[in-house]
C-alpha cells in the first residue's frame, strides 16, 4: 500500500468542474513539493465538511475561515478516487486522511489501496471549510419548498408529488 504524508500542508483546495448537476469534484493539496489531485463525490466533502466543523466544536477551536486564498490549485489528472475519509486530531494539528483507490475490478479490496494524510493547522481547517462551502454552494439552486437541486429544465418537486401546480 502506497501511503503519502502532506506535513505541513501548503495550501489545500476543492475544485469543481463541469456544469452544475453534472461537476466533478476534485481535492487539492501541495506539501513537501508535490501536488496531489484526489477525485471524490460531493457527498463526501459535505460530510467532511460536517465532521471539521463538529471536531473544531469539541475541542474548543474557534477561529473564522477567510475568504478564498488568491493562491488556487488547477486539478491535474487525479491520482485515485477516493473511496473513504477520516479524521484524526492530534494536539495543535488536526490530520485529515483520505484514503481510497481506483475503481477498478484488479483491486477489489481496499488493502492495497493508496492513502493520504494531510496535517493541517486550525486557520488551514477553517480556510477549507470556507472555501469548500463556496465551491459547493455554487452548483443548481435548491428548491424553496423542498431544499432539493432544481434542474434549468425543470423541477418535479416531491412537495407538489412530482406534478406541477394545478390552477
Amino acid at each position: 500500500m502506497s501511503i503519502y504524508e502532506l506535513d505541513p500542508v501548503e495550501a489545500i483546495t476543492l475544485a469543481a468542474v463541469g456544469e452544475p448537476g453534472h461537476r466533478q469534484f476534485f481535492l487539492m493539496a501541495s506539501g513537501q513539493g508535490r501536488t496531489l489531485t484526489l477525485s471524490c463525490e460531493k457527498a463526501q466533502i459535505q460530510a467532511l465538511i460536517v465532521r471539521l466543523h463538529q471536531m473544531m466544536e469539541a475541542q474548543g477551536i474557534e477561529v473564522e475561515g477567510q475568504a478564498a486564498s488568491s493562491r488556487r490549485l488547477q486539478p491535474g489528472e487525479p491520482e485515485w478516487q477516493v473511496a473513504e475519509m477520516g479524521l484524526g486530531y492530534h494536539a495543535e494539528r488536526v490530520a485529515s486522511e483520505a484514503a481510497g483507490t481506483e475503481e477498478s475490478a484488479a483491486t477489489p479490496s481496499g488493502d492495497d489501496a493508496p492513502s493520504v494524510r494531510f496535517w493541517l493547522n486550525h486557520r488551514q481547517i477553517a480556510d477549507f471549510s470556507k472555501q469548500a462551502e463556496e465551491v459547493l454552494s455554487a452548483g443548481r439552486p435548491l428548491c424553496p419548498r423542498c431544499g432539493l437541486p432544481m434542474d434549468p429544465a425543470g423541477h418535479p418537486c416531491p412537495a407538489n408529488n412530482g406534478a406541477r401546480p394545478i390552477f
